[in-house]
């Protein structure tokens, strides 16, 4: 979730995060980690940093009208502290205003208004048009719908309660497509929608039902109510565009639509929807293909107690079989991929991709084998810094509402440079002249390490393996030892350890001084 937003801008002991295009799921504690070469060296600072993403919005609190001018109460709305100092920019141009609150005095539809937190200009909320209070709005702007069926156009519709202290009611609504001397003419005193059209109108709600359609139906739909005021009268424009056609032209907007149940997790009942974006006439029939075969419901809608996830289905309206909707089925076997496909290296960026043919679309989630709970819920899983801890096997599902696949598993092997590298000896008790000495080096490699023996006052590589052995040690070899483990990726040191050889006393050796000839009385 966080793949091409991140950055981290380190130079010396700073480092800073940067993260881009913000998101309300963004919101967390940030905490940094530094790692060293030594393996306790691992430190994370407690508490971090709250980052608290907040999406700007303008919201209006209070629409009213005041005389003759309209007016409206805007307010920059977020979660951020209230001592803020906002900008107000209209039309991307700044306005005035330093506080949250902005006051319109005048609402023109083709202005639009957002803010900005002092300092943060760059990141706007979202624009917004202020209507004043009459207003329709139209759940749809294009209908399609097809010869002989039956189209439906609704609205809701909005004015101020008083104009100028007086009580506000609608005398009259309808719906138009023409204009007589610039007055629109109510749709039902047309002569060619007679007896086709009817109004449902409930409080501010109305549906334009129109019946029997017909080509010449195909126009501009808009509705117009009037009020008890002189000015009261109300039409939006751009109207509900209605395009009613042939079904051979619109067939191939024909789809099937899957609805699993989810009454309980028991349960394996699905219905299928054949479905059309063009309103059908309601005399028309169905044909369901199972696997490319009939089969005998001729219904809108087909039940689907069992079923096996290698079933695909279709459907057409009957009369019109050579147009068939897309085929639905349960997801293929899914494919897993690695970017990169090269080696995989310690701190690289690595995506796993998961992808099947599926129609509905699938839903992918991620596992790895060791790990119970999945992984994240999306088609890619991202490591933006690989661990060998991650090294392992992985695997993803495809799922929509006609069955799941489960991926083969795909193995991570993260290559890795040789962690410091640890020194034993054997025998660890004290060492004494003539015994047998081990010197022994290891470490966490991948691919596996090469090895090498120094003694610190020795210039050449003592040797070129894992383990030095001295079968019969000499007081001469007393001294610091150290290894290095090393591999295409990298080498590390490891500590001095130091070699102390105890040994008996050799001959003793006599000497006389002075060695002259000795005289009674003098110091021998």
């Amino acid at each position: 979730q966080y793949r091409d937003r991140v950055q981290y801008q380190c130079e010396d002991n700073d480092c800073t995060l940067r993260i881009s295009d913000l998101r309300e799921s963004d919101s967390a504690e940030y905490k940094f980690r530094f790692i060293t070469n030594d393996p306790g060296g691992k430190y994370s600072g407690v508490p971090g940093v709250t980052l608290t993403v907040t999406d700007l919005q303008v919201q209006v609190s209070r629409s009213a009208v005041r005389g003759d001018f309209k007016s409206a109460d805007l307010k920059c709305e977020s979660s951020c502290p209230d001592n803020l100092s906002y900008i107000w920019y209209k039309n991307e141009q700044i306005i005035t205003g330093q506080t949250s609150n902005l006051l319109l005095n005048y609402l023109d539809p083709t202005n639009r208004i957002s803010c900005a937190v002092r300092g943060y200009e760059n990141f706007h909320s979202p624009s917004v048009v202020v209507k004043d209070v009459w207003d329709v709005t139209y759940t749809s702007t294009q209908v399609c719908a097809f010869k002989g069926a039956t189209a439906e156009i609704r609205c809701t519709f909005r004015y101020p309660s008083t104009i100028n202290g007086i009580n506000t009611r609608v005398v009259q609504k309808f719906w138009f497509i023409r204009d007589e001397n610039n007055e629109p003419v109510d749709l039902k005193t047309e002569s060619e929608y007679k007896n086709r059209v009817q109004y449902q109108c409930k409080n501010n709600d109305c549906t334009l039902r129109i019946t029997d359609l017909r080509e010449s139906d195909s126009a501009e739909y808009k509705f117009r109510f009037i009020t008890n005021d002189p000015r009261g009268k109300y039409s939006d424009v751009p109207g509900v565009t209605l395009t009613v056609t042939d079904k051979i032209i619109f067939s191939p907007q024909l789809q099937v639509h899957v609805r699993r149940s989810t009454v309980n997790s028991y349960s394996n009942w699905t219905e299928l929807t054949c479905h059309n974006n063009c309103q059908l006439p309601d005399q028309s029939s169905y044909i369901w293909y199972r696997n490319g075969h009939k089969l005998s419901s001729d219904e809108q809608y087909l039940h689907l107690n069992t079923f096996d996830s290698a079933d695909s289905f279709h459907c057409a309206v009957k009369g019109y079989e050579q147009f068939p909707s897309p085929t639905v089925y349960a997801p293929k076997l899914p494919s897993v991929s690695v970017s990169p496909s090269a080696e995989i290296v310690e701190g690289s960026s690595v995506t796993l991709t998961c992808s099947s043919d599926a129609n509905p679309a699938a839903s992918y989630t991620w596992y790895k084998e060791d790990v119970i709970n999945p992984l994240i819920y999306q088609n890619q899983h991202f490591f933006f810094s690989i661990l060998p801890s991650d090294s392992g096997k992985y695997y993803c599902t495809a799922d929509n509402d006609l069955g799941q696949k489960r991926s083969e598993s795909r193995t991570i092997d993260v290559k890795y440079a040789p962690k410091l590298p640890s020194v034993s000896v054997s025998p660890s008790a004290e060492i004494v002249e003539g015994s047998s000495v081990n010197l022994t080096c290891s470490s966490d490699a991948n691919p596996a390490a090469s090895y090498t023996w120094y003694k610190e006052d020795v210039i050449n590589p003592l040797s070129y393996q894992n383990q030095h052995v001295f079968s019969s040690i000499l007081p001469s070899d007393s001294g610091k030892y150290y290894c290095t483990a090393d591999n295409d990726l990298g080498q590390n040191r490891s500590e001095s350890r130091t070699i102390d050889v105890k040994y008996a006393p050799k001959l003793p050796s006599v000497s006389v001084s002075p060695s002259a000839e000795i005289v009674e009385g003098s110091s021998v």
